[in-house]
């Protein structure tokens, strides 16, 4: 692993690697979105949008230092265009500079990931009242196989994430609420920034299966009052789970 430069530990960000020193097979699979629909767009989104998914996807980590230089040839093109979607990240709050060494993708303090979970129980639980009350059959229908999904991924961290992502987004989606779906996906990009899924977590996937399904159920009943406390109930849990593990990764650094 590559040591951190000196302002990497001033400023405390965890050092990981960079793009050049990253798994061959990870640095090649570069974070664009391809043929005409990024020929439609300037440079300079094709680079925003780009490292956005990149960093959504878990491609560039918190910590992990972000260079022009080593972007512009990742997206194969020039440095302008990337140095104006780094700012507009860190404008974003995405990432942030670093003297002499580019910019590091931010790292959120446990401050920040309680202020984070705060909104995040505020817009998912309006989003699971909302769905209560206007969910069509088909998004029922669609969350109850997303459920049975999840019980038979209980051992797959990873699967179990993306069958998550799907269920929360089939909740903010049978919301039918423009601009809360807005709000959620401008949280879901801070919500990159907390790292590997809770779903490590010894028994997170049992604890959240229970959770999702309660949440769920009130949707089926059209208990919006129900739908509302049982998601934010699930979020409240999530924190606790994302604290812990932020507590032992702490511990396992300071050893």
């Amino acid at each position: 692993m590559t040591p951190p430069p000196t302002d990497a530990r001033r400023l405390q960000i965890k050092p990981s690697p960079d793009i050049k020193t990253a798994p061959a097979a990870k640095r090649r699979r570069r974070p664009v979105i391809g043929g005409a629909e990024a020929a439609a767009l300037p440079r300079g989104e094709y680079a925003y949008v780009s490292l956005r998914g990149a960093i959504r996807a878990g491609q560039l980590t918190p910590g992990q230092r972000v260079r022009e230089t080593e972007i512009a040839e990742w997206l194969g093109i020039s440095r302008t265009p990337v140095r104006e979607a780094l700012m507009r990240l860190e404008a974003a709050g995405l990432v942030q500079s670093a003297s002499h060494s580019g910019f590091v993708v931010n790292r959120l303090d446990n401050a920040e990931v309680r202020e984070l979970y705060a909104m995040r129980e505020v817009l998912e639980g309006m989003a699971a009242r909302l769905a209560a009350q206007h969910a069509s059959d088909t998004e029922i229908l669609t969350l109850r196989k997303l459920l049975e999904q999840h019980a038979t991924a209980r051992a797959d961290a990873e699967r179990l994430a993306a069958i998550n992502l799907r269920i929360h987004r089939t909740i903010y989606e049978a919301a039918h609420n423009r601009f809360l779906l807005g709000a959620l996906n401008a949280l879901s990009d801070s919500l990159a920034l907390l790292g590997e899924t809770t779903y490590r977590a010894e028994g997170r996937g049992d604890s959240a299966h229970r959770e999702h399904g309660k949440v769920v159920d009130a949707i089926e009943a059209r208990d919006a009052d129900a739908a509302e406390s049982a998601a934010r109930e699930h979020i409240r849990e999530s924190r606790e789970v994302r604290l812990a593990m932020m507590f032992d990764d702490l511990e396992s650094t300071a050893v």
